[in-house]
Parts: structure tokens; C-alpha cells; sequence
């Protein structure tokens, strides 16, 4: 269990808050679908996505165009995700994945 930690952090800073001890990579964390079962990949992606802060994201590495999910992301949360794709196969599908800052926010 990861245990939040309080402070004067920024945002940016105050994204990688726990007591993990791992250093926050440069960029964007790569998200990569196909090692994950397909059983539960969509949930799997759901649950990563749902821990991403406003004006963050992540690089969804997928083994083939992801339209059935990007439909199920936007049907689940309008609007919140800019989504552009890096690479289109044909081994993989890499997409960046960011979430939009609430309209009137400063990230």
C-alpha cells in the first residue's frame, strides 16, 4: 500500500507522491498492452488511466489499432483524454494518452 505524502510540492513535483522511493521518469511512462492478459487489458488500461493527474499521461504501447478501446475511454470519460497516435503498426500501436487540465486550471 502506497502511502501519500503532503507538502509545498508544485504539481508537476506532487505527481509522484508516495513512499515508493522510485525517482519519476523524464516524460511520458509507457504503457505496454500486449504483455498484459487479454482477459483483463481493458481494465488493466482503465485503472492506469484512472491514476493519471490532470496535464499527465502515458504511452499505450497496443499489438493492434486500439478503436474498440479509445471508443470505450471516451464513452467512460467525455472529453478528458487528448489522444495522438506516435506509431501505426505494424507490429505495434503506440499512442500518447494526456489528460486534459479541468477548464480553468493551471497544471
Amino acid at each position: 500500500m502506497h502511502e501519500l505524502i503532503g507538502g509545498g510540492e508544485d504539481e508537476a513535483a506532487a505527481a509522484h507522491n508516495c513512499t515508493c522511493h522510485e525517482a519519476e521518469e523524464a516524460g511520458l511512462p509507457e504503457l505496454d498492452a500486449r504483455t498484459i492478459p487479454h482477459a483483463i487489458r481493458h481494465a488493466t488500461i482503465f485503472g492506469a488511466l484512472d491514476g493519471v493527474a490532470p496535464g499527465h499521461g502515458l504511452v499505450l504501447v497496443a499489438p493492434h489499432d486500439p478503436l474498440p478501446l479509445l471508443a470505450q475511454i471516451e464513452g467512460r470519460s467525455p472529453g478528458a483524454f487528448t489522444i495522438e497516435y506516435l506509431e501505426r503498426g505494424p507490429e505495434a500501436w503506440r499512442l500518447s494518452m494526456v489528460r486534459a487540465a479541468p477548464v480553468g486550471s493551471r497544471v
